[in-house]
């Protein structure tokens, strides 16, 4: 008796494959995973202020290479080398030495405020527009809009 067996097809189910199931983007993707593990664990057993304000980047040729944001801190970061380094071989992970690389944090770009009161000048027009005009929707716009023109004009000046 002969069983009718499917010959392999190119595509097997629908639509779009993951990006994580390709072979360089998954080892990828799996040290990403492993350096972030590892990252957690050795933080884990720094002091507090330190913790925060340290990362781990990379494991290469036997270096834990993490990254500090001041030279203090990089200093006080290579102190704690011997504890890093048997932290490391708890969990598995050789590594002969660690370094620490300065790498300021980039600063954090301050996004101007774009909008800006509208004078009592314009507060003004508004409400002239408004009581000009025969459309009931609009004068109530008119009217909105000068009133914010209040309320700001009245914040600046430091009345609530």
């Amino acid at each position: 008796m002969q069983r009718d067996v499917p010959t392999p097809s190119r595509r097997t189910g629908s639509g779009l494959k993951p990006v994580i199931e390709f072979g360089p983007v998954a080892s990828l993707a799996r040290k990403a995973r492993e350096l972030d593990a590892l990252d957690r664990a050795l933080r884990q057993t720094l002091p507090s202020p330190l913790r925060e304000q340290v990362r781990f980047a990379n494991l290469r040729d036997g270096r834990l290479i993490f990254l500090a944001p001041s030279p203090a801190l990089a200093a006080r970061l290579r102190l704690l080398q011997t504890q890093i380094l048997s932290t490391a071989r708890a969990i598995g992970t050789y590594a002969s030495s660690v370094t620490v690389k300065v790498a300021p944090q980039p600063p954090t770009e301050i996004v101007p405020d774009r909008s800006k009161p509208l004078s009592p000048a314009a507060a003004s027009h508004l409400r002239a527009a408004a009581t000009s005009t025969t459309d009931p929707e609009l004068r109530e716009l008119f009217l909105e809009l000068a009133s914010i023109a209040e309320v700001s004009d009245s914040r600046s000046d430091g009345t609530a």
